[in-house]
């Protein structure tokens, strides 16, 4: 076989990546600050959740845990790794709700989340390190 053949094999083999999902409220919900998500390792985000003061919406897709957060939450916040920040909740593969708060807000408010992810991944807040002139 030619590399002309084999790179046209290859090529048929892949398939495209699916859209991406966008998580949705849940019933009776509103979301008036928009919607986006971050996602930690089902293990991290186990391990945030007694640090916070107030769960909001989550939902996991068997290797992440989702949380919903207003829009723009990563405004001059660069967010640890490993999380993933979502601008709009568009994930890559359906995800289940796993806790919805009591009330009509679907928020984790995203400072505390920050906090927590950055004590459970032993990362310094961005905003703790030294300024440069």
């Amino acid at each position: 076989m030619g590399l002309d053949t084999l790179v046209r094999l290859g090529r048929r083999r892949r398939t495209p990546d699916p859209a991406p999902l966008r998580l949705s409220v849940p019933e009776g919900m509103t979301a008036p600050l928009g919607c986006d998500a971050v996602a930690v390792p089902d293990r991290i985000g186990q391990q945030i959740v007694p640090r916070l003061p107030r769960v909001g919406c989550v939902y996991t897709d068997g290797a992440r845990w989702w949380w919903i957060v207003p829009s723009d939450s990563d405004y001059a916040l660069p967010w640890p790794a490993p999380a993933h920040y979502a601008p709009g909740a568009l994930v890559p593969h359906a995800a289940r709700l796993i806790h919805r708060p009591e009330g009509t807000i679907p928020y984790t408010p995203p400072i505390p989340l920050y906090l927590a992810l950055c004590r459970v991944t032993g990362t310094t807040p961005d905003w703790s390190s030294s300024l440069s002139a």
